[in-house]
Order: C-alpha cells, then structure tokens, then sequence
C-alpha cells in the first residue's frame, strides 16, 4: 500500500494571514469610528488622513530623519544595557561576594520609576544625547542582569564540575559550559530589553524634547494638533520596534539551533 504526504507549501502564508485578522479588524473598526460627526473625526482620524500624513512626512524628509535618530538612540542605549546587564548578572551568579555587594541595590534600584529619574538625570547630565542613551541603557539593564544571573545560575552543576575535573581553563568554562548553557536565558532578556528600550527612548524624547527623535515630531504634533502625524509617528516606532524583535529572534533561533540535536 503506498500512502501519500500531502505538502502544504501555503500553510506559513495562511498563517501570517491569520495574525492579521486583528489588525484588520481593529483599522475597520477605527475606520468606521471616524465615518461620524467632527467629534468623532477629531478622536479617530481617518486613515486616508493619515496617509497622507505619512506620505508628507515622508517627502519633507523629517520622518526618515526622526525615526532613525531614535533608531541609533536606542541601539546604543540597547547595546550598552545588554552589555553591562550581562557583566552585572554574571558576576552575581558566578562570584557571592559580588552577589551580597550588588544584590541588595540592585533590587532596589529595580523599583524606582525610570521617567521618575529623568528631571534628576537632566540636572547632572544635561537634555542631550548622553542623557537619552543612558535612561535607555538603564531601562535594558535591569532585565539583562536578571536573565544572565538566572541563566548562569541554572547551569548544571554537573558540567562545570566535569569540565573542571578535565581542568579546563576558565575562558574554556565559560566559552564550552556556562556561555552555552545559559544562552536561552540571555537571549530571552535581550528580546524583554527591546520593548523596555523602545518604550523609554520615546518618553525621554518627549520628556527631554530636544533634539532629533520621534518624541520631538509627537511633541510638535501635539501642539499643532496633529492627531495624524500623532498616528504616524506611533506606527512608526511600531514598525521599528517589530523589527528589532523579529531581528533578535531570528539570531537566537539560529544560536541555538544546535538545541535540537542536543
């Protein structure tokens, strides 16, 4: 008997397809909003408004400009966060002297609002670009630290013993054992630092409003009452933001690929 493998070469499309009912329904829905009297007009803009909106920014330049200041904003707040969240949680995770010293203040610290700090940041350090990075920095910080110390901390014991029993050195235990194994975990705090990061560098750019950024077209569209550039300048941190995430997760899967053979 010869049995026959049917092939669904459209199955990823339809399922693109069906993460997009929502969004559909949710623009018809605005869409309808916006059918009404002027009230409901000036509430929900309607969407040829804003495509328009969009194609204007678009010519004028100022959206492309905007949006990739607040790109290279929050890649390098993004970069140095991840890169000293990572430092931070392993050597609580690795060291308990380090883990009694900086424990203690960084539970605290976790608590206080990050846009709470902004007036106090700018009187130390200004509303330019230092300040910015460093709010968004702050903000991919936190959850780094705590994936790389619950990474590094979920490490088989087993293997670091292993590997030490073969007296391999510490550069080798952490490339071969403690890197690898905690790499699902540092990875997942990177894609729980992108959103954090997106979210304060839009804030300080509007709190800050100076500069450069999608916060200072908001802020300038807010005073000439532009919901329509409001709108767009929303989709496009969207967009942005979508992608950064989409980026870090096709990096990880291809990371740690070699799970599925493990």
């Amino acid at each position: 008997m010869t049995f026959v493998t049917r092939t669904f070469p459209f199955a990823p499309l339809r399922r693109r397809a069906r993460g997009l009912v929502v969004p559909a329904l949710l623009l018809a829905a605005w869409q309808a909003a916006s059918s009404g009297d002027a009230a409901h007009q000036y509430a929900f803009v309607p969407l040829q408004q804003v495509g328009a909106a969009l194609l204007e920014l678009a010519r004028s330049g100022e959206l492309a400009t905007d949006l990739g200041a607040s790109l290279r904003r929050t890649t390098l707040g993004l970069g140095f966060g991840v890169a000293f969240g990572l430092v931070f949680g392993a050597a609580m995770a690795r060291s308990s002297l380090a883990r009694k010293l900086g424990e203690p203040a960084f539970q605290a610290l976790r608590y206080v609002p990050l846009l709470g700090l902004i007036p106090l940041l700018s009187l130390w350090a200004g509303t330019g670009e230092f300040a910015k990075v460093f709010i968004i920095a702050l903000a991919a910080f936190y959850p780094m630290t705590t994936a790389s110390f619950d990474g590094l901390r979920r490490v088989d014991p087993r293997y670091v013993e292993l590997a030490q029993s073969y007296r391999l050195t510490r550069i080798g235990l952490w490339r071969d054992v403690l890197i690898p194994g905690a790499l699902p975990d540092l990875f997942a705090g990177v894609l729980q630092a992108v959103p954090f990061a997106w979210i304060t560098a839009t804030s300080s750019e509007l709190l800050f409003n100076t500069g450069a950024g999608v916060g200072s077209l908001m802020q300038n569209a807010q005073a000439g009452a532009r919901a329509d550039v409001l709108l767009v300048c929303v989709l496009g941190v969207t967009a942005l933001a979508v992608g950064m995430s989409a980026s870090c997760e096709r990096i990880a899967r291809r990371a740690l690929r070699w799970r599925d053979y493990a």
